[in-house]
């Protein structure tokens, strides 16, 4: 049996196999986490309340960086932001609020919400909203990487929709649809973005100059390759041939860029420059949002493991990081400290530590610690 094969069918088992797995558990040695109930300190200061949580890092000093959707929040957890206040609680949190390692308040400022967010090692706080917007950790603007000024047509608009692919090619430089990651190489200062437009596109901008310097789609087709007809559709017997969307990425201490297509249910490993080496697949039986969400390395030095967040199954996979190979997993879905609601947006930081951050009913930042 082959390796995808092998992968698939593990896979399939894990995701389709009963429930039963409490915070701790993992399959085959793989690693061991328990939920860090008293993580964030709470209450937050101001009555701040959460909205969804859209982008997540770890800084170079283990400060954990959250990115959130304050017009999220409904009638029912703004009493304190009416006039006159209705009661004490709440206000819409900042859309940058920032933690360090003991889950204390230790920064935050406002900007316009989006998706997809990284800290850098100097310490630039760059959001992906319309544009990729870059500040200062206090919340000065310092940059921008632009988008094209207009906004793709309804898909109903299909003459609309045709004559606006004509008009910004596959190859264009600039942002053109919604934002869905953002990662930093910072040893070779390049930012690496990823947009919607044609399913999702891997865009490569310096971090000094903020110009395009090149891109990639599914399999490392160059730009100009990309499909410019309807999206495709997930067939789990016939993988797709260009991104399906949502696509989000982390790149390796070894210079691999793991980019994950979510409704595809696979990672795709490519070189820096966008050569395609490999792919693998979890939990194949997944449809509708998928199950290959927000991508992070375990903290040894060879980052033996991945851990993909899973917003369909509201679960963490365990992945070996060589051929794919599914080791186990943590969380499901419920309300309570451990589990998920909406499992959007994961991270580590240099002591092995995960955190996680959930959107729909979820609205908060989880941390687990290793117990192995």
């Amino acid at each position: 049996m082959d390796l995808n094969r092998r992968v698939i069918v593990a896979a399939t088992l894990c995701v389709f196999g009963a429930y039963a797995y409490v915070g701790l558990d993992a399959q085959g040695g793989g690693p061991r986490y328990k939920v860090d109930a008293d993580w964030p300190k709470r209450p937050l200061p101001n009555h701040w309340f959460m909205g969804g949580v859209t982008g997540l890092d770890v800084d170079s000093g283990d400060n954990i960086w959250v990115l959130n959707r304050p017009a999220d929040l409904d009638e029912t957890e703004n009493y304190a932001a009416l006039t006159p206040p209705t009661a004490e609680c709440c206000v819409a949190a900042p859309t940058i609020v920032a933690f360090n390692p003991a889950g204390e308040v230790i920064a935050s400022f406002r900007a316009p919400q989006g998706h997809g967010m990284v800290v850098d090692r100097q310490g630039s706080v760059w959001i992906g909203s319309d544009r990729v917007r870059r500040y200062s950790r206090d919340g000065t603007p310092t940059g921008e990487i632009a988008r094209v000024p207009e906004n793709q047509p309804p898909a109903k608009d299909v003459d609309g929709v045709k004559a606006f692919r004509a008009k910004y090619p596959a190859t264009t430089p600039q942002i053109v649809g919604g934002l869905e990651e953002l990662r930093t190489d910072d040893d070779r200062q390049e930012i690496y973005a990823i947009d919607n437009y044609l399913g999702g596109r891997i865009l490569v901008y310096d971090m000094n100059t903020l110009q395009f310097k090149r891109g990639w789609g599914a399999y490392g087709k160059p730009l100009a390759e990309i499909g410019t007809g309807p999206g495709g559709r997930y067939d789990p017997k016939a993988p797709a041939k260009d991104f399906l969307g949502h696509v989000t990425l982390n790149v390796s201490r070894d210079g691999l860029v793991y980019a994950a297509d979510r409704p595809s249910n696979r990672i795709q490993v490519f070189t820096r420059e966008g050569r395609y080496v490999k792919e693998f697949f979890v939990a194949p039986s997944t449809l509708d949002r998928g199950a290959a969400g927000g991508v992070a390395f375990s903290a040894d030095r060879q980052q033996r493991y991945l851990y993909i967040s899973d917003i369909q199954n509201n679960t963490i996979w365990f992945l070996n990081r060589e051929d794919g190979t599914l080791l186990g997993r943590l969380g499901s879905t419920g309300n309570y400290a451990g589990q998920f609601h909406g499992l959007h947006m994961i991270a580590t930081d240099s002591k092995g530590n995960i955190y996680t951050g959930e959107v729909q009913a979820g609205e908060r930042v989880q941390k687990f610690v290793p117990v192995n």
